[in-house]
């Protein structure tokens, strides 16, 4: 037999394999899908602001949900997930981990709103030792919430996305402590069917969601039902929302002429549809972007528990928190899509934090997804702990003395061993 055609052949199909595998990632068919479910409880729970007791409640104004944004290009499959809650704890990301087959647990990101208005899911205990948390209720929740990624994953389409950064405009969020100290930046994911028609709308801004907050007897998913009525209204397709580095006291702006707070369901409605009118401006002029590369990462970064308050909840909670020697462990993810680039935080980041994370990332446009895989308290800079009295609830809510040191470090060592984000953009 002739050896040099049958070389020839041998080399020709190597070649092949390795294209379609090295590349698999990059050039295969992106797609995209959203799902919702209805989480508000029946009959109505305590709600939680903080640290310390829950509220009793009596009406609601709008409903909580979660939502899940699923994500795939070749082998890569992502899920981002917003649930209407103060935060939700590492412990109960991975319940519902455990439920989807279809994605790899790492890949599964699950943030929260940090509405002041809803069921507590951390177990805070009160002055006796017990808590309002509602067990059964937080299983459900990790039902619907697995549920809606199992769905979502069951509706990926062929998609294209657009992404924009832009200073939201108007009276949406001031800082309560330093009223400019805050970010004004928005980032927008918006991805569309191969027609062009919005599939879901992502809105990553900072602020709390505080408006109505947990002392009126009210449960509600605050601005963020509003904001997420009005990109329905003017796409016709859901919104999710994730939050950022809203810590210090980044707050909804409900000020009235005489300089004190509206909370009222009216306000959370000027605010969230504010919120989606901006996003939606923002994003209006963005080129699409067709097959975005995409790329999940995730590493472990270990906080420690010097805070003995919050120990005390870790160790009280009938969640079944378990913390290692070091303290903490709570998974970091990194998402590249197209030339942007997500940074999970696993709490309240201040807004100096932010800033400084968003400089060193490598993303033309860059995320960060606050109160992300683990919700855990203040992230604040070795300086500001316990150094001036406008800071003493933060320090008494904030893991230790290093943990926004820790978590710099080590966020910023993992993003800059995983790949750069890029992408090529085309017009509308």
């Amino acid at each position: 037999m002739n050896q040099k055609p049958y070389n020839l052949m041998l080399l020709l199909a190597a070649a092949a394999f390795l294209c379609f595998f090295s590349g698999s990632r990059a050039y295969g068919q992106f797609r995209a899908a959203i799902a919702v479910r209805n989480v508000t409880p029946d009959p109505l729970l305590p709600v939680s602001g903080g640290v310390g007791p829950s509220k009793p409640t009596s009406r609601k104004f709008g409903e909580l949900t979660v939502r899940v944004l699923v994500l795939e290009n070749g082998s890569t499959r992502v899920a981002i997930c917003s649930t209407d809650f103060l935060g939700f704890p590492g412990v109960l990301c991975d319940r519902v981990r455990g439920q989807v087959p279809g994605i790899p647990a790492q890949n599964i990101l699950i943030g929260a709103t940090h509405s002041h208005s809803g069921p507590d899911c951390y177990g805070f205990p009160d002055r006796n030792g017990k808590t309002a948390a509602d067990v059964g209720y937080l299983d459900s929740v990790c039902r619907k919430l697995a549920g809606a990624i199992n769905e979502a994953v069951e509706r990926l389409r062929p998609a294209h996305i657009r992404i924009a950064t832009g200073k939201a405009r108007g009276r949406i969020a001031y800082n309560y402590y330093a009223e400019q100290l805050y970010d004004p930046r928005c980032d927008v994911v918006q991805a569309l069917d191969l027609g062009g028609k919005p599939l879901a709308t992502l809105v990553n801004y900072a602020c709390h969601p505080e408006v109505i907050g947990a002392d009126q007897g009210i449960l509600s998913p605050d601005f963020v039902g509003p904001l997420y009525d009005r990109l329905r209204e003017r796409t016709g397709a859901p919104g999710i929302f994730m939050n950022g580095a809203l810590g210090g006291m980044v707050t909804a702006d409900c000020r009235g002429p005489d300089g004190k707070d509206m909370r009222t369901w009216d306000e959370c409605k000027r605010i969230g549809n504010l919120l989606a009118d901006e996003s939606l401006r923002i994003i209006a002029s963005a080129p699409v972007r067709k097959n975005p590369e995409l790329f999940c990462g995730a590493t472990t970064v270990e906080l420690p528990i010097e805070n003995e308050v919050l120990l005390s909840i870790v160790k009280l909670s009938p969640l079944g928190f378990e913390p290692s020697e070091k303290g903490l462990a709570t998974q970091v993810n990194v998402v590249n899509l197209g030339d942007a680039q997500m940074l999970t935080i696993p709490g309240e980041a201040l807004p100096n934090i932010g800033y400084y994370l968003k400089r060193k990332m490598h993303g033309k446009h860059n995320l960060l997804l606050g109160l992300t895989n683990d919700a855990f308290g203040y992230i604040i800079t070795k300086v500001d702990w316990n150094s001036f009295a406008r800071y003493d609830y933060i320090t008494r809510t904030c893991l230790g003395e290093m943990t926004g040191e820790i978590f710099m470090e080590k966020s910023l060592q993992f993003v800059n061993e995983c790949p750069r984000p890029h992408g090529v953009a085309i017009s509308p």
